[in-house]
Formats: C-alpha cells, structure tokens, sequence
C-alpha cells in the first residue's frame, strides 16, 4: 500500500503498481482559462496537463484535425412535468456561464458544437422524478454543449447517460440558483472504441448544495475535467467517482476545485479498481483556496484497488492554500492489491474465490453506489461491476 497523506512529496513504484502525490501545483492550478482555440497551443505530451494522456489515441480531438460527422452522437432529454427543455444556437446567453474551458479539447468543443441543450428548473421547483439524459454514439465524431440550470431554491437529480461508440468532446455546465440542491450522475459506459474529452463546469450559488457521482466504465479513452466555483457563500459541493479501468483502457479524472469565496465547503471521494494489462487510471484532485475564501472546509481522497498485474495508476492529490484563516483542509491517496487476507478470510469460510472477490470490490465501491440514490442506476452499475470481475476470472 502507498499512502500520501497532507503534506508528502515523492512516487512509489511496486510491481505494476505506480503512484505519484504532490503537494504543490503551479500558480492557480492551470493555464488561464479562455474560449478560443488559438489561446491553447497543440498539446504535445510533455505539458503538465496532458503528460499522462495518451494523445495518439485521442483521434485529433487535441490538434483540430477530428471532423464532425452527421452520425455523431444523439442527444435524448426526458424530464418531469414543469421542467423547460430547450435546444439553442451558440449565440444563446445561456451558455458558457458556469466556466470557461481549460484545456485545448474543452476549447475546440465550445468552438465546434452547432447546438446545445438547456434544461431548466423552476426556482422553488421540487422535483420528484429525476431528469435523464441519454447521449448515445452512433460510430462519428461529435462536439457537443449542454446547460442545466436550477433557480433559487430548486431541487433536482439529473441522470447523464453515456452509452454506444463515438469520438466526443463536450462540456456541460450547471448553474446553481442561491439555494438550489443539484445531484448530477455522470454515467460513462461507452463501447470499448469511444474516445469521450470533457470538461463539467458547476457554478454554486450562495447557501446552494451540488453533489456529482461521476461514474466510468466503457471506452478506450475517457478524459473527464469536472470543475467547481462558488457563486455565494455557504455553497457546499460533494464530488464522488467510480471507475472500474480495464485491460487497455486509459480512465482520467482531472478535479478542480476552486473556493473562490468565503466559508464553502467542499468533500471529494473518488475509487478505482483496475485489471488487465495497460490498465492505466489517472487522478488529478486539485483544490485551490484563494486569499478571499476564508472559512473555507475542504478534503479530498483518492482510493485505488490494482486486482491484476499490468495495470498502473497515477493519483496526485494537489492543494493550494493562499489564505490561513480556514475551517480545514486536507487530502489523501493510496493505491493497493487485492488485499489476500481478506480473501483468504472469506475463503476460510466456505465462499468461492470468484464470489470473496465480488463481494470484496462490491465493499469497496458501496459507499459511492449509495450515493447516487437511485435504485434502477445503482442495480445497473452493481451488476456492471460483477459483469467486469467475471470477465477476469
């Protein structure tokens, strides 16, 4: 086990085991931030945000040279009575107003996309039914843009389906009224072909609570950037991840989160498992606590679970604190093996090996399942997971 914890600084290296923890990030966290293309230099590997990304396997989503096709990917909206679904023109006002793109990828995808989605909630508007969204591939390249936006005192859980094979880049934003209570499940269970870059921008407004459970399965590459601001004080945020990387896959979650504003409170969890041989999961935790944010609350953690051999994982944990008038702050990291003991446990009482192994991932991954909430979504992704161990076997 490789531990990091607050303040370390180094790598550990065992087996195929690989895990690097920093403590300290460049100014800010990243480049500025910016709409246009040709503020972002073509990426080439050896830059700080795209050192673990495999660029040859992005299909030209990084150096323009991915075209949008008509099959692309479909875009499926089924909410609840009161709720307004729209579909809107780039030059709708509506859009960019959660955050700006940071990386080239986000930056060609807000540049490129021809429509977007808005989907918005009422204020005082309590939802019952959860909103669902399904995007769907259907073999193209697309670039893509959605809004969901709650008004002051709204409550809603969003559903975000990924599903079938496509070359995407897209952002979404979410746009917190003073108030506002959002869950957003992000799911990605792509077609082992899909390359999906994105970039999630959630703006909270004051005394507003956001929680996102970001849950990946599918795809050949899957680059996800999820990225909070406060809009107000008393803004809380919970970001919880899955990730189940297998044989060839390459799985990267890049978190920022940027206290910007006075007593806010923020609490990141994310879990991996990885098999398989070139297995690779990256995980970027960057929370940054700027001179204004006093009182903020913050903690964030990485957990990896390495089942085979050939697999590896990079989980650097980052914080930044310029201000030290704060509530708490802090963050961790451990990567591990399948823990034999306790299998060994399980075994000595009568369980099959294939089933103490379920049964210790499943343990592993319950308490961000639990978080989503919904029965259905939480009965599909147990049985993904059970459907993934079985494959190894």
């Amino acid at each position: 086990m490789a531990e990091a914890q607050n303040i370390p600084v180094g790598s550990t290296t065992a087996g195929s085991i690989a895990v690097a923890a920093e403590s300290t990030v460049a100014t800010r966290m990243s480049a500025p931030p910016s709409f246009d293309v040709a503020d972002f230099p073509v990426p080439h590997g050896r830059e700080e945000e795209w050192r673990f990304t495999p660029l040859e396997r992005l299909r030209g989503l990084h150096d323009g040279t991915a075209t949008a096709t008509g099959s692309g990917v479909k875009v499926a909206v089924e909410a609840p009575a009161g709720v307004t679904v729209e579909t809107v023109g780039r030059d709708d006002a509506r859009l960019g107003r959660a955050g700006t793109p940071v990386d080239r990828v986000a930056a060609q995808a807000y540049s490129s996309f021809e429509q977007a989605s808005v989907v918005t909630v009422p204020k005082e508007t309590v939802l019952t039914e959860p909103i669902r969204i399904a995007v769907h591939g259907e073999g193209g390249t697309a670039y893509g843009h959605q809004v969901v936006e709650l008004g002051a005192f709204a409550e809603a859980v969003v559903v975000i389906d990924h599903t079938g094979d496509a070359v995407l880049a897209a952002n979404t934003d979410y746009v917190l009224g003073d108030g506002a209570k959002l869950t957003v499940v992000s799911v990605q269970d792509w077609d082992d072909t899909a390359v999906h870059v994105g970039q999630h921008n959630a703006l909270i407004g004051r005394d507003a609570s956001f929680k996102s459970v970001v849950v990946t399965f599918g795809g050949d590459v899957v680059r996800l950037h999820p990225r909070v601001a406060y809009a107000g004080t008393g803004g809380a945020a919970e970001l919880f991840g899955l990730y189940f990387t297998d044989r060839g896959q390459h799985q990267e979650h890049r978190l920022l989160v940027d206290h910007n504003t006075p007593h806010c409170t923020s609490n990141v969890v994310y879990k991996g498992a990885l098999q398989g041989d070139e297995a690779h999961a990256v995980w970027i935790g960057d929370v940054l606590i700027q001179a204004a944010a006093e009182g903020t609350d913050t903690y964030e953690m990485n957990r990896n679970l390495v089942l085979t051999d050939g697999a590896r994982v990079d989980s650097v944990p980052n914080l930044e604190i310029e201000t030290g008038e704060i509530a708490g702050a802090g963050h961790a990291s451990a990567t591990g093996r399948f823990d034999d003991e306790q299998l060994f446990y399980l075994m000595a009482r009568g369980i099959p090996e294939s089933e103490a192994r379920r049964l210790v991932v499943r343990g592993f991954f319950a308490e961000l399942v639990q978080q989503i909430g919904l029965a259905d979504v939480e009965e599909r992704l147990i049985a993904k997971i059970e459907a993934e161990l079985e494959a190894s076997v």
